[in-house]
């Protein structure tokens, strides 16, 4: 018990301390990166998918 108590002391003093905490223009400029970095890879997805789909439906059509 009293190793558990010595590590949250620990990682109490190493946070308060040690930790670099982002600025907030760093931290909007962050988020900003992963919305815009998330919206391109949905994009992809989604020309992936709708050529996909549209390859399937030709293949489909050969065949019927």
């Amino acid at each position: 018990m009293k190793g558990i108590i010595t590590y949250i002391k620990e990682s109490y003093k190493e946070l308060i301390y040690k930790v670099t905490w982002p600025s907030w223009k760093e931290l909007q400029g962050s988020a900003i990166l992963v919305m815009i970095a998330s919206l391109i890879i949905a994009i992809i997805v989604a020309v992936m998918d709708l050529a996909f789909k549209n390859l399937m439906h030709f293949i489909y059509n050969l065949f019927t």
